[in-house]
């Protein structure tokens, strides 16, 4: 009983941390979507080019709530995949704070941080540019409706002749009041769920499983990294610090650790096989980066 209520109070104080950057998503797409001017969303739209260099400089900080945001706005086409992914690859989640709290040399800590970043703003600009040269990046239109429409929000309760839904500024908030916590529920179950398979493993035994075999370990980590949880980037990072996981296997893990990004996308993105494709890319670079890192012998 008291791990089950340490880790609902762990789940819930991180979800929380959450709902702040959710609602404030949510409001500016439903701001978007009802507005009346074409000029916002084609703004917007022509925003996308340069989405992954920002978005992978917004994830270094050291919080999970970026990816959570692009996930939503993927979700509603607001930005690209190659954003939603360089913000995943970028995301620090709790690395950052562990480092600081064990008083890790600085320097160590900027140079994982950039290559993340790096990493994170090279491949979202090569996914980008492969999918426009594909003809595959979508429609181009933003989809922030269909995403309502998935909800059952009930966001359009008025019309006013002209095609266009105009409900107020309230109906607007209300709409992304009511994504926002439906997001939270499920962020908060999944979550608690992930944590106590995390706690019943414990660190000890994860640390046994990573030692002495660092390609098996680069595999391992990446995985352990895609589990939406902040205890799956403190495990990496705290095995990693106290010299049980080598370079390589630590970078794999910390990119594949994108906050909830990954869990939002799956509760928001109606399409399951964009969603898993995004998820295994992102696990294939983490671990195609992790192997680079250990094969050329790269300490930080």
């Amino acid at each position: 009983m008291e791990l089950l209520l340490h880790e609902l109070e762990h789940s819930v104080l991180d979800t929380l941390g959450l709902v702040p950057l959710l609602f404030v998503t949510y409001l500016a797409m439903e701001a978007i979507e009802h507005s009346a001017s074409e000029r916002v969303r084609a703004a917007v739209e022509r925003s996308g080019k340069a989405g992954p260099v920002v978005g992978g400089v917004l994830g270094a900080l050291p919080q999970c709530g970026f990816s959570a945001m692009a996930a939503t706005l993927y979700a509603g086409r607001v930005v690209t995949v190659g954003t939603l992914v360089a913000v995943i690859l970028s995301t620090s989640d709790e690395m950052i704070p562990v480092f600081l709290a064990h008083q890790a040399p600085l320097d160590e800590l900027a140079g994982i941080v950039a290559l993340k970043v790096v990493v994170g703003v090279v491949v979202g600009l090569a996914v980008d540019a492969t999918l426009r040269a594909w003809r595959r990046s979508g429609d181009g239109r933003l989809h922030i409706h269909e995403l309502c429409e998935r909800e059952h929000c009930h966001c359009d309760e008025a019309d006013d002749g002209h095609g266009h839904h105009d409900h107020g500024s309230w109906g607007i908030v209300r709409s992304a009041l009511v994504h926002t916590v439906q997001v939270t529920l499920f962020i908060l179950v999944v979550t608690f769920a992930f944590g106590l398979v995390i706690e019943y493993v414990g660190q000890d035994a994860l640390g046994a499983l990573l030692a002495n075999h660092p390609v098996r370990a680069t595999f391992v980590a990446a995985l352990v990294g895609l589990v939406p949880n902040c205890a799956a980037s403190v495990a990496i990072t705290e095995l990693y610090l106290d010299g049980v996981l080598a370079a390589g296997p630590m970078v794999a893990g910390l990119l594949a650790s994108g906050g909830m990004g990954l869990l939002v996308l799956w509760r928001t993105n109606a399409d399951a096989r964009q969603n898993a494709a995004v998820t295994a890319f992102v696990y294939a670079v983490a671990v195609a980066t992790g192997l680079a890192v250990g094969g050329l012998g790269i300490l930080f």
